[in-house]
């Protein structure tokens, strides 16, 4: 932490290659947050590198109160929502053309690698996880994504959610009770 507040202060002194380092230190991390929101893997690091110009922009108000991460992890939420807010509002881009089908073909995602039952199962239960948390309330949604695909603690979530502890706590357990029945209703059907 000690050596992001000394790359934020070198920013903020003028070294550009300072915040380069920064970058580079939490680019993955931030595409992997955006990619929560937004599905689009190509979309998220549009979204990514926006976030972080915002952030460029802004390092000269960064005062040091929370880490830097947590600072640059509310950026990307807000810019991911942002997007997502300015995306429901334009036409849906056009089905798959002749040229995205060759890159599908090669997508190793793609590639069968289990029994059509087991595939089927894992991809029916998948959906219905992201249903459950796509079908929360966006505070409780947010609470979950954070713990579960960020591994962040409960202080580090009431940090970044400008909220009690308490209030976490009880977010995340709505969301795990919402995500247990959707488990349990297709494993039920699928008996």
């Amino acid at each position: 932490m000690n050596v992001d507040l000394e790359l934020v202060q070198r920013v903020q002194a003028g070294d550009k290659k300072a915040f380069d380092v920064l970058i580079m230190k939490y680019q993955q991390r931030i595409v992997h947050v955006i990619t929560g929101f937004v599905h689009d893997p190509v979309e998220a690091l549009d979204v990514a590198q926006e976030a972080f110009i915002k952030a460029y922009r802004a390092i000269p108000n960064f005062r040091g109160d929370s880490a830097f991460y947590t600072w640059l992890y509310r950026i990307a939420i807000n810019t991911a929502k942002n997007y997502l807010t300015a995306r429901s509002r334009r036409p849906p881009a056009s089905d798959v053309d002749a040229m995205d089908a060759t890159n599908y073909y090669d997508a190793p995602e793609l590639k069968e690698f289990e029994t059509p039952e087991t595939k089927m199962m894992s991809d029916d239960l998948e959906q219905g996880i992201h249903q459950a948390i796509e079908a929360l309330p966006e505070d409780t949604a947010t609470a979950i994504k954070l713990r579960e695909f960020e591994g962040m603690s409960y202080e580090e979530i009431a940090e970044v959610m400008e909220c009690p502890i308490g209030t976490v706590r009880s977010r995340i357990f709505r969301a795990r009770e919402a995500i247990e029945l959707q488990i349990q209703q297709i494993m039920g059907e699928g008996e």
